[in-house]
């Protein structure tokens, strides 16, 4: 079975024939097609996406690069055990990514496919089959605490010690309050807040920022740990561990703001692997390093949240990313294709940003260190094709997107409501200290074959087979715009 699709993609070369292109591919690695358990785990993925095309690799991932080029998928997903993942191979997939076809955009969506063990990666696969709206969430992030997203939502804030808020189901508002709950030093208890709230909403989404490793999640200023044991998560309370209060359902985690929770670092005793695990994330974004520009994060964060219900989860992200690399093209193009030098366990900074300089040929802003730092470090994991939305939230839908082929032509057209807000597409000024304004942007239904800004067009524009960015548009409320794009037939 490993070996089957080389095989064909060998005899459809021999014979003067391409092989079809799928839209999805799974990635076997090592000795999964050999072990029954996850061997099954494929076969889940194969039945929710039927026709998929199946590789494999023995040493690398990049190994499955020439058949992917042949294929051309939109959709690709990792299966890898968990001690078979870590920072360098999180880091040589979204390298990877790029190195389908001769630009600097990603060519395809991805996620990895893992668990404590086949069963809970098979669950994950499960879980997926069904899309998810997002009506509930938990957070200790500041940056969502109107909860207007949401239908059930609580949070503890990250930037004033005590201030929690919780928006029952019903209400129209959050409820802002400050915490009574203490710790013997008279600290304010976030962890019990926290797991609290985890149990009375049960919520499909987690956003946490904070201090992380890949071993505990602090709550903010430090009051509190979430540890993980035997692939499950518990609370560190100073009167004795307590596990999580679990229902089972399949939720969404982003750690949007933590170091290194999103390193599996080969170990399926990872705090990543836990919340695969016993909390059922389903989907899971995080980075593999130390983090302190968070472009990568935080940009995936606001492209979701600022257009509600437009995205799903993966292409959210997948835009930011190539929001980040179109960036990183005008601004400093010496880095393409080039990796960062990220250091070892000891992370010596100083030495990091000699060696990143040196790798520009110049010294760097601290805007093109954070891009350059930040490009390869976020992990996806989950089915990268899931339907994982938030609702749309009607007062915030002032504009409408339509597209459609016209001959050897496509056609993207804007049409802006009385109301229209350039701000709010622009991001709302959403963590402004992490992401600045975004463009207008927009993911093609379908791969475009070679699609390009047709002429007499002036936008300035990103544009490759999957998407369309467009900087600064100057929309204006209830007018109607036009994009042309020339593409193959």
């Amino acid at each position: 079975m490993k070996r089957l699709i080389p095989l064909l993609l060998a005899a459809a070369t021999l014979c003067g024939c391409r092989p079809a292109v799928s839209d999805y591919a799974i990635v076997a690695g090592p000795g999964i097609a050999d072990d029954p358990a996850w061997s099954e785990v494929v076969a889940a993925l194969r039945q929710s996406h039927p026709g998929a095309a199946l590789l494999s690799y023995t040493e690398a991932p990049d190994e499955a690069l020439p058949a992917l080029r042949e294929l051309a998928p939109r959709y690709v997903a990792f299966v890898d055990r968990p001690e078979q993942i870590g920072r360098d191979y999180i880091i040589a997939l979204n390298r990877m990514a790029r190195a389908v076809d001769g630009d600097s955009y990603d060519d395809y969506l991805w996620g990895v496919v893992t668990g404590y063990n086949a069963a809970a990666a098979r669950r994950m696969v499960e879980a997926a089959r069904e899309p998810l709206t997002v009506r509930s969430a938990v957070s200790t992030l500041r940056e969502v605490g109107s909860g207007k997203w949401f239908d059930a939502f609580a949070y503890v804030d990250d930037r004033t010690p005590g201030l929690c808020g919780e928006k029952r189901p019903g209400a129209d508002s959050v409820t802002h309050y400050m915490t009574t709950r203490t710790l013997a030093d008279g600290r304010p208890d976030l962890l019990r807040c926290f797991c609290d709230f985890y149990a009375a909403y049960d919520p499909d989404l987690i956003t946490t920022a904070s201090h992380a490793t890949e071993r505990n999640l602090e709550m903010p200023f430090s009051v509190g740990n979430l540890r993980a044991r035997d692939g499950a998560l518990y609370a560190d309370f100073p009167e004795g561990p307590e596990p999580l209060h679990e229902t089972g359902k399949r939720r969404v985690f982003l750690p949007i703001g933590n170091c290194l929770i999103g390193n599996v670092n080969r170990t399926r005793e990872s705090m990543a692997v836990a919340w695969m695990n016993s909390a059922h994330a389903a989907a899971m974004m995080g980075y593999v390093v130390p983090t302190w520009y968070g472009r990568n994060g935080w940009g995936g964060l606001k492209y979701w949240l600022t257009t509600p219900g437009r995205y799903t989860l993966v292409e959210a992200f997948y835009l930011n990313r190539q929001d980040m690399l179109h960036w990183l093209d005008e601004q400093l193009p010496a880095v393409r294709g080039r990796a960062f030098p990220y250091p070892g366990d000891d992370f010596d900074w100083e030495r990091m940003v000699g060696q990143a300089d040196s790798t520009a040929g110049r010294h760097l802003t601290d805007d093109e260190l954070g891009f350059f730092f930040d490009r390869d470090v976020l992990a996806c994991y989950g089915d990268p094709a899931w339907e994982v939305r938030l609702r749309e939230l009607p007062a915030e839908r002032d504009f409408e997107v339509t597209q459609r082929r016209v001959g050897s032509q496509y056609e993207i057209t804007v049409t802006t409501a009385p109301d229209f807000s350039a701000a709010r597409m622009a991001g709302d000024r959403f963590k402004e200290e992490h992401v600045g304004d975004l463009p207008f942007s927009c993911f093609f239904p379908e791969r475009l074959k070679n699609p390009r800004l047709a002429g007499g067009q002036t936008w300035h524009a990103a544009v490759d087979e999957n998407f369309l960015l467009v900087y600064d548009p100057g929309f204006e409320p209830g007018r109607s715009y036009r994009i042309l794009l020339d593409i193959d037939r």
